[in-house]
């Protein structure tokens, strides 16, 4: 097999998806990459960011099409991702003509491996095109044709139609594949959301106002990548769904508040905001790895809130070791997850996760509300969120901890735009086909006086 450097779009898109196949690497992290190092026209770079994003999100649908064409063979790993990158073109590039992605195909099949490699791969993409996909009608259960159909794996169908039912499953399926959207938060402390939407329509980035969160903003038009006004922090990129664990916080001025899982920051400047260091106000933000307590404090300086914000290098199930019991009047905990509720972002938790790692999350996730429990004064709020849609990381986790802490009492989560105001549970759960949103969970305890 002789070297192979990549040189255009479609080479750099397969390089990037086999290096997130093989070694596991977090795709958005492994394009971010990939664009840094490569000087690409903005088209390609959108060809590339797709192409990986799309074929990790329909990776088992491409894998169920490329093996009823390759029946009983056993591909080489890069020519098995090259092949998906192909059949995802095909299939879901509608501006793409089938002619360049084969030609392109082709040429990488030729350059990255031998003339035996070049030709099967040359019959495999014309027998595609020539009998299409396969009816998907016929698989049986339900479970296995939407695991196939969405790509999701069979395991995490079947929760969720346990969880949901089957009607919701297939609106979160749905959900789940489709673009997500991109949204900001307004820095209140700099400006204003309206005085932001017209100073983002000069630049050429049209936006519509969120009907999750308040002070945000969604992206219908334009890169926010390269706006000033994020480098100067007066917005951040934040998802709508995120913002909601701090508005449901009923923060004021001169609180002191524990964001006990914080990195990179984004819901501990969002706090801040709201906080007074003339009053007393302050915000110590925790995580465990010390160059992530740097990203915290990039942020809060980006944002100009620094003078509110103590991050600290901590476990948190570790704060006994720091801090007195009743210090502070509110605490968030935005907990380890297995990140269910990130599907539309991050395409390959999906194929990571398992059954297993929600049990271990929600151990950990029980360690540290146990732990943060005794630190909150009395009639203060923990509120606990994951950015999973699982019951066992969310609800399972709130009643267990409950049971064990009789002076705690579950309270209403409440949105300033009364999310879900008509549902039956007090916690709240935006799922993914909600709004259009990330899924997640708040609920709010509140310690008894």
């Amino acid at each position: 097999m002789t070297k192979f450097t990549p040189q255009n779009a479609r080479e750099l898109a397969f390089a990037s998806l086999e290096r997130v196949r093989k070694t596991k690497a977090y795709s958005n992290l492994q394009v971010d990459e990939t664009l840094r190092r490569h000087e690409l026209k903005p088209a390609d770079q959108r060809l590339v960011t797709t192409i990986v994003y799309g074929t990790l999100q329909h990776q088992l649908t491409l894998e169920y099409w490329l093996k009823s064409l390759t029946p009983g063979k056993q591909l080489d790993p890069w020519v098995e991702t090259l092949l998906l990158t192909a059949f995802y073109q095909y299939n879901y590039l509608d501006r793409v003509p089938n002619w360049a992605v084969t030609d392109e195909t082709i040429k990488i099949a030729k350059r990255r491996g031998n003339p035996g490699i070049r030709k099967f791969v040359t019959g495999v993409l014309h027998s595609a095109l020539r009998k299409g996909v396969p009816d998907f009608s016929t698989i049986k259960p339900i479970a296995k044709r939407l695991s196939i159909e969405a790509s999701v794996p069979q395991w995490l169908v079947e929760k969720f139609i346990e969880e949901n039912g089957v009607q919701t499953t297939k609106k979160i399926l749905q959900a789940i594949n489709e673009p997500a959207h991109v949204s900001i938060r307004v820095n209140t402390k700099k400006s204003s959301l309206e005085t932001v939407k017209q100073q983002l329509l000069d630049e050429g980035i049209e936006t519509a106002e969120s009907q999750v969160a308040v002070n945000a903003l969604v992206v219908t038009s334009g890169n926010i990548v390269n706006s000033p006004l994020l480098k100067d922090g007066v917005i951040t990129i934040q998802d709508e769904s995120a913002m909601l664990a701090v508005e449901s916080m009923d923060l004021h001025p001169q609180f002191k508040v524990l964001d006990a899982c914080a990195a990179p920051g984004g819901k501990t400047v969002q706090i801040a905001e709201q906080l007074s260091s003339d009053q007393g106000g302050k915000v110590v933000a925790l995580d465990i790895h010390q160059h992530k307590v740097r990203l915290i404090e990039k942020n809060a300086q980006r944002m100009g809130v620094e003078g509110v914000v103590k991050p600290i290098a901590l476990d948190a199930r570790k704060v006994n070791d720091k801090f007195a019991d009743e210090e502070f009047d509110r605490i968030l905990v935005d907990a380890p997850c297995s990140g269910m509720g990130l599907l539309r972002r991050k395409p390959e938790i999906r194929y990571t996760k398992t059954a297993h790692d929600s049990q271990q999350l929600h151990q950990i996730q029980l360690a540290i509300l146990n732990a943060v429990a005794p630190k909150l004064k009395k009639g203060g709020i923990i509120i606990f969120s994951t950015c999973t849609i699982l019951t066992e990381e969310n609800e399972h986790t709130v009643q267990e901890f409950l049971q064990a802490h009789p002076d705690f009492t579950l309270e209403r989560t409440v949105t300033k735009r009364a999310l879900k105001d008509d549902r039956d549970s007090a916690t709240l759960t935006i799922l993914p086909s909600d709004y259009g949103s990330d899924g997640f969970f708040i609920s709010c305890l509140k310690r008894n006086l």
